[in-house]
């Protein structure tokens, strides 16, 4: 009774956290003249993915890495195959050019510098400060970059002035507080309830991390987007779950390996399967932001099948049933292959296209 108690309201609070964090921020975003993808990749992303640094930073201090990195690897791949496809199958997304130009690439990039980090078992404690610097050094770069353009709109608009917008700098402001704090909160118990269901099943640290901690901590991003898409800031729903992205990898993970003594061990089973996943899912976002600047809805229904798909193997082969192998050797060797040339084909049919115009 209790747990279900700790699931519904965590429930409650993420829903009602993310309809005020979105509100509020997108008014901020008129206010100061920054784009609503900006306010998504900074305010919104680092906002949604506290719940993830709470919880990989606390497993972290309490001797539980396999739990901290699941976390942050599960709610990279939750993040661009759950949240993108469901928001896409919403409305189609469309990618603003910075994301195809700048941030996708470098969550490409540092999700192989993972990779790269994580080989010999473990990601150090300087590692992770670096992670850390390299956070501090994106977020100065992209508010910077922001500004610079929002400078140049204001002088373009001061010849044809339009009616000014009324802001309650401190109501906004307000809200998109409270949104975040009622997001963590709500994150913190809907995880907690769900962990405790997870664990009574006999699941690993790992693909508890993996599946119920990570999807725990995403709804916070699932419900930001889904509801920033249907309220029509579309680049604010892709510019959350890419910033966010960036921020677990270089934020969550850096600081989880940074506090931890000795540094963040990473088992075989991360870095031989899951961490590969990771990076391999967010390579999948370049050929289709390629196709239009765009995520269609059949993208969307593809991304959501992936992630039933992967889910599917990580408690099957969590639970040791024997259909795990099957369906691994299914996704690896047919179904992701067959996407690739698709997303092949039609990323070469668009640039024949731009190419003809």
């Amino acid at each position: 009774m209790q747990t279900a108690l700790l699931l519904i309201v965590g429930l409650v609070l993420l829903l009602g956290g993310a309809e005020l964090m979105v509100r509020g921020a997108a008014r901020l975003a008129v206010a100061t003249g920054l784009s609503p993808l900006v306010v998504g990749l900074t305010v919104v992303a680092f906002g949604t993915s506290a719940p993830e640094l709470a919880v990989s930073v606390d497993a972290a201090l309490r001797g539980a890495p396999a739990i901290a990195v699941g976390n942050v690897v599960g709610s990279n791949i939750a993040n661009v195959l759950l949240i993108l496809g469901l928001s896409a199958l919403l409305a189609p997304l469309v990618a603003a050019r910075q994301l195809i130009r700048l941030d996708v690439p470098l969550m490409l990039a540092v999700s192989v510098l993972i990779m790269l980090l994580a080989l010999d078992g473990r990601i150090g404690r300087v590692e992770g400060g670096a992670l850390v610097l390299m956070a501090v050094a994106y977020t100065t770069f992209v508010v910077r970059l922001a500004r610079r353009e929002s400078a140049a709109a204001r002088a373009a608009a001061a010849q044809a002035p339009e009616p000014p917008v009324r802001t309650v700098w401190g109501r906004d402001l307000a809200l998109v507080i409270v949104g975040l704090v009622l997001l963590v909160l709500g994150a913190r118990a809907l995880v907690s309830g769900a962990v405790s269901i997870a664990l009574s099943l006999g699941l690993s640290e790992l693909v508890v991390g993996l599946t119920v901690v990570a999807v725990g901590t995403s709804l916070p991003e699932i419900a930001a987007s889904t509801l920033a898409t249907l309220r029509g800031h579309g680049e604010m729903a892709v510019g959350n779950v890419v910033g966010s992205n960036i921020f677990n990898l270089l934020v969550v993970l850096g600081a989880s390996a940074a506090i931890a003594d000795g540094g963040m061990p990473v088992s075989a089973a991360a870095r031989t399967f899951d961490l590969p996943v990771m990076t391999a899912v967010a390579f999948a976002c370049l050929p289709i932001f390629f196709t239009g600047h765009r995520i269609a809805r059949w993208e969307g229904g593809l991304f959501l099948g992936y992630y039933v798909a992967y889910t599917a193997y990580l408690l099957l082969e969590g639970t040791g049933h024997g259909a795990a192998p099957l369906l691994g050797r299914v996704m690896m060797g047919f179904v992701l292959p067959l996407t690739a040339i698709t997303l092949a084909v039609v990323t070469a049919r668009v640039w024949r296209v731009q190419r003809g115009d």
